[in-house]
Formats: C-alpha cells, sequence, structure tokens
C-alpha cells in the first residue's frame, strides 16, 4: 500500500498593519508630518474609503509661495484609489497657518469638483511650524 506524504504545513502569513484610519484634522496633520518644515510649500492628499482607512497618498513639491496641485490630478487620484473622501494639507513655510486668498479659492474649487465626482473633501489642513488651520473647523469647506 502506498501511502501519501503528509501535506507540508504552512505557517499563516502574518497580519499586516492595519491602514491608518483618519479620524479628524488631528490624525490627518499626524499623517502630513513634515510639509511645513524647508523653505517651499509642500502639498500632500490623503485619499481615504468610507470608514476613512487609508488607501493612499501624493505629495507635491511647489514654490516659496505656492504649490501646483491641480484639480485634475487630485481627483484622477481619488479616483484610481476608489476613495470616499479625501483631505488636503499643505505646509506654510513663512510660519504663518492662515488661509491665502488662494487657498480659499483652491479649496472652493475643489469642494466643486470633489462634490461632482461623489467624493467627499473632509477638510484641507494648513500646516505651519507647530500651528495647524483647518478650513473645515473655520466653515470653509
Amino acid at each position: 500500500m502506498t501511502t501519501t506524504p503528509p501535506l507540508p504545513v504552512v505557517a499563516p502569513l502574518p497580519a499586516l498593519s492595519p491602514a491608518p484610519v483618519v479620524t479628524g484634522a488631528a490624525a490627518a496633520a499626524r499623517l502630513f508630518a513634515g510639509l511645513a518644515e524647508g523653505a517651499v510649500e509642500r502639498a500632500a492628499v490623503l485619499y481615504l474609503d468610507p470608514k476613512r482607512r487609508l488607501l493612499g497618498r501624493i505629495d507635491v513639491g511647489g514654490g516659496r509661495a505656492s504649490v501646483a496641485l491641480s484639480l485634475r490630478m487630485v481627483i484622477a487620484g481619488a479616483l484610481a484609489h476608489d476613495a470616499a473622501a479625501l483631505i488636503l494639507g499643505h505646509g506654510h513655510p513663512s510660519g504663518d497657518a492662515t488661509p491665502s486668498p488662494a487657498d480659499l479659492a483652491y479649496t472652493r474649487a475643489l469642494a466643486r469638483v470633489c462634490a461632482a465626482v461623489e467624493v467627499d473633501l473632509l477638510d484641507h489642513l494648513i500646516l505651519a511650524g507647530d500651528r495647524i488651520t483647518s478650513l473645515r473647523a473655520l466653515g470653509m469647506v
């Protein structure tokens, strides 16, 4: 009688660490750490699933007083990640976390485009030194 050799024991795969859950401005600000450092403005977008788990992130560099973050790039990222929501963050190297008129205009335009493609714009954070301004908290999102 021929016996079949036993099947090899396969150890279970280690559990992947869960994606961070972004519950508000403070959690997002931790993920945007470093944007306010340096001499140029930098921006990043966090893409989130319906349970606010991080799906992905894009980073964009800029100049001393602005960053070129096209609405098309932000929305293309949201669609590529099949994101339900997004949070925009950018640093002000000046150390002043006050939103500029350009920041406010960009946020309004982004909110309109996000609504059109059914992606929630949860917040736009401005980071400057150790200060953070949430445009949602200011009622501008």
